[in-house]
């Protein structure tokens, strides 16, 4: 794949990566939908949209993909969904990033990789970073959106690690959907007497499913090949930057010293571990 066309396509899916956090804040800040309708609307858009892809290619999207794996896609949309309520579009992609990127080092970590002494300062500054997001003061985000957003990272975290052997992940991805969206029903009809659904709300859901979540992680799985490892892990720091980005360009959301030092910290600890596993590893 050319080197313009492998930077297009990478940009274009970090971008629909932060078009979530920003359509999910949207959302249920400004239309009438719940979390339950808006995270079953969104698994069900997704869920068509790469059935759709798959069967272009001649798939069939039932036979891949797993109740576990859908389950864990489940636990991310809704703990996402429920967390943007009361969180600002920035604070919640770098709880989010953060506590992907946590989960699956971590995993390493337990499955026997060793970090060495810049891997360790890289790792106890990210963490350091979000403690010091969450610690009590005027300006740090609610505790309990919080607590969700980084429940959801730490699930999207591990439906990566679940992903990460499979040979058709566009297949298995639609496969999961699929499930997931049955489970999001079962949330509605748990949640009925709460429902709320405005036609702003349902396109925005229906934006997020469909474009930024099922056509987006197409343009992503087609780039990764052409990426190196560190590069496609590194190139994800770029998401809570842009959906800061467009929270403040769109939805009138204001930027603190806090959130910037947190920031820094957090995605810099990351890259660091990243980076110099990469290097060790050449």
């Amino acid at each position: 794949m050319p080197r313009p066309r492998v930077v297009f396509l990478t940009s274009l899916a970090m971008i629909a990566f932060a078009g979530n956090s920003l359509l999910g804040r949207a959302a249920l800040r400004e239309t009438t939908i719940d979390a339950a309708s808006y995270t079953a609307i969104r698994l069900i858009s997704g869920a068509l949209m790469l059935a759709l892809l798959v069967s272009l290619k001649r798939g069939n999207p039932l036979k891949s993909g797993n109740w576990l794996s859908a389950l864990a896609l489940f636990a991310y949309a809704a703990g996402f969904s429920f967390a943007y309520i009361d969180l600002h579009t920035g604070i919640g992609a770098l709880l989010l990033f953060g506590a992907v990127q946590a989960t699956m080092i971590s995993h390493g970590i337990w499955s026997g990789e060793r970090l060495n002494q810049i891997q360790t300062v890289g790792f106890v500054l990210a963490f350091g970073g979000l403690v010091g997001l969450l610690l009590p003061g005027l300006t740090a985000p609610p505790l309990f959106a919080s607590a969700l957003m980084l429940s959801a990272g730490v699930a999207w975290g591990i439906y990566s690690l679940r992903g990460k052997r499979i040979n058709d992940p566009l297949r298995a991805t639609a496969g999961n959907f699929i499930r997931a969206s049955i489970i999001g029903i079962m949330l509605i009809l748990a949640l009925f007497n709460h429902a709320a659904v405005d036609g702003a709300g349902f396109l925005l859901a229906v934006c997020s499913g469909a474009l930024t979540s099922g056509i987006g992680y197409s343009i992503w799985y087609a780039v990764v090949p052409a990426l190196k490892s560190t590069h496609a892990a590194t190139v994800q720091l770029s998401v809570p930057v842009i959906a800061t980005l467009g929270g403040i360009a769109f939805l009138g959301e204001s930027l603190t010293l806090r959130f910037v030092l947190a920031s820094m910290a957090t995605l810099g600890g990351i890259a660091l571990v990243i980076i110099e596993k990469k290097a060790n590893s050449s």
